[in-house]
């Protein structure tokens, strides 16, 4: 698989950078929309880490690895989102600490 002309270094200094963007993202703000999104963005960041290095050593498990992620990827956003509008619709401007909402 072609790197684009870059060594696999470069791909996970991006993917180390997009993580920590995603974490600090999800410590600093209170917004749960916000916050599922540095999740997203952590979980993209590692995508990148697994198909370069799979790239980088001719090996497929880490396109293979990718799937795994993206499958929970997407089930995260389902059950996050139902969450968020469970939440709104109770009180607009929830932040994360108005999951006690939530109780039956």
């Amino acid at each position: 698989m072609d790197l684009g002309g870059l060594s696999v270094g470069w791909y996970l200094a991006l993917s180390v950078a997009l993580f920590t963007i995603g974490g600090v993202g999800l410590l600093v703000r209170r917004n749960p929309l916000v916050m599922f999104m540095c999740v997203e963005l952590m979980l993209n960041a590692v995508n990148v880490a697994f198909v370069a290095l799979g790239a980088g050593l001719n090996d497929v498990g880490g396109q293979i690895a990718v799937f795994f992620v993206l499958v929970v990827a997407a089930t995260e956003v389902v059950i996050g989102l139902a969450l968020v509008v469970a939440i709104n619709r109770r009180r607009a401007g929830a932040t994360a600490d108005d999951l006690t909402l939530l109780k039956g």
